[in-house]
């Protein structure tokens, strides 16, 4: 099956793209952008930068100048996954011709014994594995390797995957019991040869993805044990910590390896610190990493929309590990955490166009930042108020890219039951419950209108279930059933309709999009006093390009004044105050008027895409 996780057991069953294809709408663009232009935009900028020249260079055996950072060959393979999947979606000969390629010249820096970097290990360069703190190696190969699953699965065998499982025995050989017993500083290589286990059936894999989670907190990093999860035991912690990416990969990986040994203990640590992370370390939009210092995860409710880091990279390895608990557990609150951060952070992330991205996505952008150069990567630091080109850490386009090509695959699963819908797309599904064919077609203008149609379009096995998701949010709901019985939809839970469909039946479930104001939780002291607006999945936020005089800084908002909708745009009533200058502190004055304003809003998602602008989710009440 074509899809990136495939657990052997679970509640829930994975679908793949050949199972689920989208056929419009928003994802289905983002998927055709993706196809046409982002791919090919990083692979261009990998060539001119020569971080795919680093493996030239290494394979000709002599000192070479290398390109990038210690980390660059990882971008390669992930793009290398992100053409995996284009290419077994489409069958796009020219990708094609262009992954052998680049195989080819992958393939040819690879040592006798299996080694692959072009950072270490080759002349004139450190040796092998003397930095596992920050060298990145294990990284690197994680990020091969789940580019050689999605080869494996939408093609088969072939030199690639060849490479990737020299590569996995290389690390079994060099990091099992009696070898070196450490751990990689950047968590990744612990998720894909799980998943490269169940791709093989090689047991050898997951073992060894199993010691590298229980080596976390042993303490074996020199350094900033607390950023590395190497402070605490991954199955003791409380919560998710340190750096965002590393603490969510290091997660998913656990949430597979638990999955696989049946390790019970394991899978509900996970569950716990996943919890707690949502519960008091998350932003609205559903970025993690709330601090700018470390890429990291803050303390709890420390959520300043000005200093949210909410690295890209993070949204996506958050959406990684929350689709492994949704098919261990089948909660539908796990396909609430995947919307919001889809919706708001990982589409938001690259330009409508596909050639331009943000790293980090904050919730406030104080002043209107000049357009980035398009000939030179930015500082990845500077990387929240204008998207970029290219970064001169650049791990999110390439990440992006691999995310958009296989999205599909988190619309539905399956199981003997019948089918889940979990993300609302146009779409086809083909299913196989309890043996036998369900094929459905879903319609949906989501979330521009919350209605959701599901069209049966075969059914060979009599009595069916399926069950849709109702987010949190949805307080109004309804489901109608093929008999046009129409009731109330629990929001929170899946939707369920359960008959003997014939091909042409339809459910239908309707989610209240209308704009709605959103509070924060007090103990969030930086927006106490803010509002937010959200619609249906989206945030939205104002930008001065908005306003009269283009000054945020002097906006209230009036939350007694429902937000409307007219002429396709949100609208809130507010207030603009010309504060002028000098001391900015004094008594309070009831009496201080502002100008009325009647204040458009726009999705977070599409925020700096009409100029520089400065922006702000959370909104001043009056």
């Amino acid at each position: 099956m074509r899809t990136p996780v495939m657990p052997s057991r679970g509640t829930l069953h994975p679908l793949g793209t050949a199972e689920v294809r989208l056929t419009g709408g928003h994802w289905g663009e983002r998927q055709a952008v993706n196809a046409a232009a982002t791919i090919r935009h990083c692979l261009r900028w990998l060539e001119d930068l020569e971080w795919i020249g680093n493996f030239d260079r290494a394979a000709a055996g002599a000192p070479f100048a290398r390109a990038g950072r210690e980390f660059s060959d990882s971008e390669v393979y992930k793009l290398a996954e992100a053409m995996a999947w284009e290419i077994g979606r489409t069958g796009d000969p020219g990708l094609e011709e262009e992954f052998a390629k680049l195989t080819a010249r992958i393939g040819a820096a690879q040592r006798e014994d299996g080694y692959l970097s072009t950072a270490f290990g080759n002349p004139g360069q450190e040796p092998r594995y003397t930095d596992l703190e920050w060298g990145h190696e294990l990284y690197c190969y994680g990020h091969l390797i789940q580019a050689a699953v999605a080869r494996l699965r939408n093609h088969g065998e072939d030199d690639f995957t060849r490479l990737a499982r020299r590569v996995a025995d290389h690390v079994c050989d060099v990091f099992g019991p009696g070898g070196i017993e450490r751990i990689c500083g950047h968590a990744e290589i612990e998720v894909a040869l799980a998943e490269l286990s169940r791709a093989t059936g090689e047991p050898r894999y997951l073992e060894q993805a199993r010691l590298f989670i229980e080596r976390h907190g042993q303490k074996t990093l020199q350094e900033h044990g607390f950023y590395y999860q190497d402070d605490v035991a991954v199955r003791d912690a409380e919560v998710l910590r340190g750096h965002a990416v590393r603490a969510l990969y290091l997660a998913s990986g656990a949430v597979d390896v638990a999955v696989e040994t049946g390790d019970a203990a394991l899978l509900d640590a996970v569950r716990r610190q996943w919890g707690r992370a949502v519960d008091r370390r998350t932003h609205l939009t559903g970025g993690m990493g709330s601090q700018f210092a470390d890429e990291a995860f803050g303390p709890d409710f420390a959520l300043a929309p000005d200093r949210a880091y909410s690295e890209s990279c993070a949204g996506i390895a958050a959406v990684m590990t929350a689709w492994r608990l949704t098919l261990a557990t089948g909660e539908s609150h796990y396909g609430d955490m995947i919307e919001r951060i889809a919706w708001n952070v990982l589409s938001g992330a690259v330009a409508p166009d596909g050639t331009s991205f943000f790293y980090a996505n904050p919730l406030h952008v104080r002043t209107a930042d000049p357009e980035p150069p398009g000939d030179r990567a930015l500082p990845h630091v500077r990387a929240g108020g204008r998207r970029a080109r290219w970064f001169d850490v650049s791990c999110c386009p390439t990440n992006l890219s691999r995310t958009f090509a296989q999205f599909a695959v988190y619309v539905a699963t399956t199981d003997d039951r019948g089918v889940q819908i979990h993300q609302y797309a146009p779409a086809t599904i083909e299913a196989a419950p309890g043996g036998t064919r369900f094929a459905l077609a879903v319609a949906t203008a989501y979330p521009d209108d919350g209605a959701v149609t599901v069209r049966v379009e075969a059914n060979d096995g009599g009595e069916r279930t399926i069950a849709l998701r109702v987010p949190a949010w949805a307080e109004g709901a309804v489901l109608t059933g093929p008999d046009g019985t129409a009731r109330p939809a629990e929001p929170g839970t899946f939707a369920e309709v359960t008959a003997d469909f014939r091909a042409g039946d339809e459910i239908r479930l309707d989610l209240p999009v209308a704009p709605r104001w959103t509070r924060p939780d007090p103990r969030v002291d930086a927006v106490r006093g803010c509002a937010a607006v959200e619609q249906g999945p989206l945030v939205l936020c104002a930008e001065s390009v908005d306003l009269p005089g283009g000054d945020l800084d002097g906006l209230t908002v009036d939350t007694a004044v429902p937000p409307v909708l007219r002429d396709g745009r949100v609208h809130v009533a507010a207030q603009v105050r010309d504060r002028g200058d000098g001391w900015p502190y004094g008594p309070a004055r009831a009496d201080e008027e502002g100008k009325p304003a009647e204040l458009p809003l726009v999705p977070f998602r599409l925020r700096a895409t009409r100029g520089p602008a400065a922006m702000r989710v959370w909104l001043p009440v009056v």
